[in-house]
């Protein structure tokens, strides 16, 4: 993942082209970006991200804005109270504790 003005690229790499492709993730807009090289995908990920800004100035548009990190969802109502009984156990507000689990299922070989 890399990062630039608060917007985060995705990677990848196509060994059959030898060429690693990008794409800047979060926005309702497409925003790609690609190099050869390490220092060529960073320049050109930051290229592509100002850009990006540049063309919604230009346009008089706002730019999409990176995740807030805010989520709504919804569950059963059993399943809510079970989660709520299942945070306080372990002294946690259900917030933390349903993102800390979220972040161990994500990151299953940290910690």
């Amino acid at each position: 993942m890399m990062n630039y003005k608060g917007y985060n690229g995705s990677v990848r790499f196509d060994d059959e082209a030898g060429v690693f492709h990008g794409e800047v993730i979060g926005l309702r807009d497409v925003v790609t970006f690609q190099g050869t090289t390490v220092d060529e995908l960073k320049q050109s990920f930051e290229d592509s991200v100002d850009d990006y800004l540049d063309f919604c100035e230009e346009r008089g548009e706002e730019p999409d804005k990176p995740f807030s990190g805010k989520f709504l969802l919804r569950v059963d109502p059993m399943l809510h109270r079970r989660l709520v009984e299942l945070s306080a156990d372990e002294g946690e507000s259900l917030n933390n504790w349903i993102a800390s689990r979220l972040g161990e299922l994500a990151n299953p070989n940290k910690g």
